[in-house]
């Protein structure tokens, strides 16, 4: 993958994330991408939601054996994640 695809993934993470706090969400600028979501307001039933919304964005199933606290550590780790799922998906 490339880096304009995986900023742009990225992009679309925070976005998610953003939604997913609502528009009363105070974040820092620019979005810290390392930080622990949980730091930034995300609670486990918000992400169960920002789960969801990141497997209707990138159109993919995020397998029962990745959903685990250190893949949703952070937009980093999402990021990481859906960029190796998608990876796998367009491989032959």
């Amino acid at each position: 993958m490339d880096s304009k695809t995986l900023e742009g993934v990225g992009e679309q993470l925070v976005a998610l994330v953003k939604q997913t706090l609502g528009a009363n969400a105070v974040l820092p600028h620019p979005f810290p991408v390392d930080q622990q979501l949980s730091d930034l307001g995300i609670s486990s039933l918000k992400m169960v939601n920002l789960m969801l919304a990141v497997e209707l964005e990138f159109v993919v199933a995020i397998p029962q054996s990745d959903i685990t606290p250190e893949n949703f550590h952070s937009v980093a780790a999402i990021q990481a994640l859906v960029v190796g799922i998608l990876s796998k998906r367009k491989s032959p």
